[in-house]
């Protein structure tokens, strides 16, 4: 995972307009707050062990967000194991022999550069203190620009202004300079150099504003434990911090049963645990959390070409999903990982920036490499067609579950103000996540609770339950009925009414457009099967 970010800062006008579509502005800061606020509200996420104060970087999934939560690992399993026929999925184990993590070399080298503030006694990683002075000398740039823009109209040519302004090119250089020395520094593994880099910029603590920072040190993200009868006789095991090193130590073990041919893929989803020093931003990095990862196996020398083909599939995988490809981009990294030679993130624009959610890494033979070595296991594979034996070289991509999820809740979530029927305005807060997606797909609303509609609503649920996540409501006006089913993302409504009995009609209410259309009973599957299909999506990847 690359630590370089160029954060660009002229997202804010644009998400407001675009990507909420709201008919107001808010601070980014406030819309996330409320997407937070929303989030535990609604069932979807928790605090782990709130009641004791809860534990920092630590989140439970609540009774809809679990549901969200399954529904992306299945659009990501199926698309992996049904669309393509040569990938397979295992599910290793969390404890693995520790030799394994000495062989990946995460014993030695799974660090992030830690620095503490004296005064305020708060630690942080020193490259992103770093990053977010990048990013503020970029804004600046991109502040002046916007005022340009407003200032010349039509007539402005960003280019030309960005390549003659003197503020522009001043502070262009100023980023330049500390994007290079900063490079080097991690390049390197210079931890002096990063300390003092914090110390010419003049970085403060947020919390203490003062600039009374340690030294850096490097802080390994692995958590341990004993595992053993006895104390004495217990054995040192790790938490994995990744889930790739199950695919590696089974890859030879899939390819023999599964008589699998070069090139193909494993694909696993399972948790993984990391000590983080600062985790931020929700649940956006935490300490337990899980992923979805596949590793490709391929001859030597046509990694790079598989490399640019897994890219583009992924990219088209996040994108199906409708929220808009201006809010995807790819980051390549400057800084490799030291077992890969081409690695690129996809990053999608949060409300706090565009982050990471996919890595995809040409990761070369050296996993299976190092667990020949240290296994003392051969771990070729036999080429029929060439009738000789190599180590497969490796090209992963990895995309973290939680951070997923954020990004639909984040993308899906909108406030719009609409007038009832009172001709009052209010406000509605919807999840417009993927009907695909959604925790429930259909809520089913007797207008009043006698006259047999409870009964006909239950008889509608039991017919559909197999089908569909069903929900009944008949608590509060229908009106809030509506509105509590916006708010948890359902995308369609049915409600039961007196008509309902006379000719076995309902009225169905779509949830991004509020529109209302009377429909046969029996048409209701029909309808919400379509809308609600995984193959809607999987149609895009083709």
């Amino acid at each position: 995972m690359s630590t370089l970010r160029r954060w660009n800062n002229r997202f804010i006008p644009y998400f407001c307009r675009s990507n909420i579509q709201k008919s107001f502005n808010m601070a980014q800061e406030d819309l996330f707050k409320k997407l937070v606020a929303h989030c535990k509200e609604y069932g979807y996420v928790f605090q782990s062990s709130e009641i004791y104060d809860g534990l920092s970087a630590v989140y439970d999934y609540g009774q809809y967000g679990v549901e969200l939560k399954n529904n992306i690992k299945k659009y990501w399993w199926d698309s992996m194991i049904l669309l393509h026929e040569n990938v397979v999925g295992i599910d290793s184990a969390i404890f693995m022999h520790p030799t394994i993590w000495k062989a990946s070399g995460h014993v030695d080298a799974f660090n992030d550069p830690l620095i503490d503030n004296k005064d305020s006694k708060k630690r942080y990683r020193a490259d992103v203190l770093i990053e977010e002075q990048l990013a503020k000398i970029e804004e600046k740039i991109n502040k002046e620009v916007d005022k340009a823009r407003k200032r010349f109209g039509e007539a402005f040519d960003e280019a030309q202004f960005r390549a003659t302004n003197a503020r522009v090119l001043e502070n262009q250089e100023k980023w330049e300079e500390l994007h290079s020395r900063f490079s080097k520094a991690l390049n390197d593994s210079n931890l002096e150099e990063l300390r003092q880099i914090i110390v010419d910029q003049e970085i403060v603590c947020p919390i203490s504003g003062t600039r009374n920072w340690t030294e850096v040190r490097q802080f390994n993200l692995m958590f341990s434990t004993d595992m053993g009868s006895t104390a004495d006789g217990a054995m040192k095991i790790f938490l994995r911090p990744e889930t790739a090193q199950g695919i590696f130590v089974n890859y030879l073990n899939v390819q023999k049963t599964g008589r699998m041919k070069i090139p193909f893929g494993i694909a696993q989803i399972g948790k993984a645990f990391r000590n983080e020093i600062v985790a931020r931003q929700f649940i956006f990095r935490m300490r337990e959390f899980e992923q979805m990862e596949m590793q490709f196996f391929v001859e030597p020398g046509t990694e790079l070409e598989w490399f640019r083909h897994w890219k583009e599939i992924r990219m088209k995988w996040h994108q199906a999903l409708g929220f808009g490809s201006e809010n995807y981009r790819f980051h390549e990294h400057e800084k490799l990982a030291h077992y890969a030679n081409a690695a690129v993130d996809v990053e999608y624009r949060f409300p706090f920036g565009f982050k990471e959610v996919e890595g995809i890494h040409s990761r070369t033979d050296f996993d299976l490499s190092q667990h020949e070595q240290y296994s003392g296991k051969k771990l070729r594979y036999f080429d029929p067609e060439k009738n000789e034996s190599y180590v497969p070289y490796v090209v992963e991509t990895s995309i973290g579950v939680d951070r997923m999820f954020l990004q639909v809740v984040a993308a899906s979530y909108h406030e719009e103000e609409v007038v009832g029927a009172n001709g009052e305005k209010d406000i509605r807060t919807v999840l417009r996540i993927p009907p695909a997606l959604a925790p429930v797909k259909l809520a089913v609303l007797p207008l009043v609770k006698k006259d047999g509609q409870p009964e006909k609503a239950r008889a509608i649920i039991d017919s559909l339950k197999f089908d569909f996540n069903c929900q009944y409501d008949e608590k509060d006006s229908i009106g809030k009925r509506y509105r509590r089913q916006d708010a948890i993302g359902t995308p369609f409504c049915i409600t039961i009414d007196h008509q309902t009995e006379t000719d076995n009609t309902v009225t169905i209410r779509y949830r991004d457009t509020m529109e209302q259309e009377r429909i046969p009973v029996e048409k209701i599957r029909e309808i919400v099967a379509e809308r609600v299909s995984m193959k809607n999506l999987f149609r895009r990847l083709q």
